[in-house]
């Protein structure tokens, strides 16, 4: 069990979860470190930073493999292609940019929105990625294109997190408003609108078999939904502070949130119990699981982001 935390102190921690303890300190970007994910078979992971790069690090060494540059401004978030070999990073240059991660080349950028991009999330088949920004709207990529697919604008849709359904056809968006929306990406339409959060809503994981989800909010709790029904199933207390990000494991059983209390925890979805708890060194500010992988993205207050790697875990 391992977390690889990323910091606005520049640098990568790989923490041993069992004895709370860091076993290895990776640095090299030049400012804070805002998004990092870890590739499918986690011998690597990728991260995004305040130093307008991404980098691709070999975690067995703690070494840099590779930087790469072509942002005019803040990498907001990275998220990888189901090949590992692919990633799409979001940037407040308000483009989304696709790299060949062994060439260190940009293969497309995503040019079409008009203010900030804030998320962005990549079809379990790798061929569209979905995007969040400041500009109200959803944007559909086709990645081998490089083009704008569908545009789905909503006055609701601000800072909003995103994330994709395994189906590929529906996304669900968390929104500072206090709902959630499910999405039909192909008719760009809602489908169903979730409300039952008192405060913002600031991320949100889909299960494994599409038929749930998991949000989490600034009123300091975490809704487990039914989402064919669009009904609450349970609430997940136990934060002392806003919960800002979710992340659900592979097996749907098991979800990890991040909050503003400094805690990483993970939570029995069937339960509805906390079963562990991290500290962070600060508050942490929201989660991502990776497609097809055992590793969770949590992304801290000041612009840090934590991936949790929790294999056997029961």
């Amino acid at each position: 069990r391992h977390v690889v935390s990323a910091s606005c102190d520049r640098t990568l921690k790989v923490w041993d979860l069992e004895r709370g303890e860091v076993v290895r300190m990776l640095d090299g970007h030049s400012d804070g470190i805002t998004g990092v994910a870890v590739m499918p078979d986690g011998r690597r992971a990728v991260s995004a930073s305040g130093d307008k790069t991404v980098k691709v690090w070999d975690l067995e060494r703690g070494e840099v493999v590779r930087t790469l540059k072509g942002h005019s401004n803040v990498v907001i978030g990275v998220a990888l292609m189901p090949d590992g070999r692919h990633a799409v990073s979001a940037s407040w240059d308000r483009t989304l940019k696709v790299w060949d991660l062994e060439r260190g080349e940009v293969v497309h950028t995503l040019d079409g929105h008009s203010e900030e991009v804030t998320g962005v999330a990549v079809t379990p088949d790798g061929r569209r990625a979905v995007s969040a920004s400041d500009d109200h709207t959803l944007k559909v990529w086709n990645l081998e294109r490089g083009e704008v697919v569908r545009t789905i604008s909503d006055n609701s849709i601000l800072g909003a997190g995103v994330a994709v359904m395994p189906d590929g056809r529906h996304a669900v968006s968390a929104l500072f408003d206090g709902t959630l929306k499910v999405w039909d990406l192909e008719r760009g339409e809602v489908v169903r609108t979730l409300d039952g959060h008192s405060d913002a809503v600031a991320g949100v994981a889909v299960t494994p078999d599409g038929h749930g989800a998991v949000s989490a909010s600034f009123d300091g709790t975490l809704k487990v939904w039914d989402l064919e029904r669009g009904e609450v199933v349970c609430t997940l207390k136990g934060h002392s502070a806003s919960v800002t990000g979710v992340a659900v494991m592979p097996d749907g059983r098991l979800a990890v949130s991040a909050s503003e209390d400094r805690t990483i925890k993970v939570w029995n979805l069937s339960a509805g119990r906390c079963e562990a708890s991290f500290t962070a060194d600060e508050g942490m500010y929201s989660c991502a699981v990776l497609p097809d992988s055992k590793f969770f993205l949590g992304g801290g207050m000041r612009g840090r982001l934590h991936i949790l790697r929790l294999e056997n875990v029961s």
